[in-house]
């Protein structure tokens, strides 16, 4: 819907023609992801393509699309609505994350190509700034808080890992929209992220892996409890 609560939603605008799909997906996307539609939500073609002014096929394309990255499901019916989470999703997700970041870890440690190691440690350290700056802009703490893990994945090389990794990011933030960002602001301290990379740089690949194994952990927590204390 383009209104609710008569307030017009900033990210469902009227399109231009061109690349109709691919703005129709980074519009729905954005509003999904920023909470201006509701849990469950029931997400109907024919109001959204008035919405944007294209055919209900393009809005049906994206929607889909939008399915397969986790932030739509499809009801009992068939209808697509705003995918809801509960807090054994939260572990579940996390315990994907812990494995596939942890397997990032080793892969770095492991790697043979000196150069390309001590360049992984300074994209990561890197990320640790942008992270330490972001404090006090929650919205921006959010983006770096992704943007390090995502690069702890990309500078392992493995890249069906990463791609994995990044199927998961709508859940992820779909999380913690639903949960509510100060709730998840506790998980993004820059000091418990350094001590990640410090491990890769120092301690192994047993320390560091059970260092991200303990972040996740904690962070599902504390997410899942926020959750269940608003049902």
């Amino acid at each position: 819907m383009a209104y609710r609560d008569g307030v017009q939603r900033k990210h469902i605008k009227g399109l231009e023609r061109s690349t109709l799909r691919e703005r129709a997906l980074h519009a729905l996307r954005a509003g999904l992801i920023s909470g201006e539609f509701e849990p469950d939500e029931h997400l109907s073609e024919v109001e959204l393509a008035e919405s944007f002014g294209i055919s209900r096929g393009t809005v049906r394309e994206a929607l889909r699309h939008l399915q397969q990255e986790g932030l739509v499901t499809s009801d009992y019916r068939g209808r697509l609505r705003v995918r809801g989470v509960t807090s054994g999703e939260i572990h579940e997700v996390f315990r994907v994350r812990a494995a596939l970041e942890s397997l990032a870890v080793r892969t770095i440690i492991e790697s043979p190509d000196e150069d390309g190691h001590k360049l992984a440690l300074e994209r990561l350290e890197a990320a640790i700034d942008r992270l330490r700056a972001s404090e006090g802009d929650p919205a921006e703490q959010l983006e770096a808080d992704l943007a390090f893990h995502h690069t702890l994945c990309e500078v392992s090389g493995n890249q069906t890992l990463l791609r994995t990794w990044s199927s998961l990011e709508g859940l992820i933030r779909a999380t913690i929209v639903r949960v509510g960002r100060a709730e998840a602001l506790a998980n993004m301290d820059a000091d418990r992220h350094a001590t990640i990379v410090e491990a890769i740089r120092d301690l192994g690949v047993t320390e560091a892996s059970r260092l991200v194994t303990e972040h996740m952990e904690a962070a599902a927590q504390s997410l899942a409890a926020a959750l269940d204390s608003r049902n």
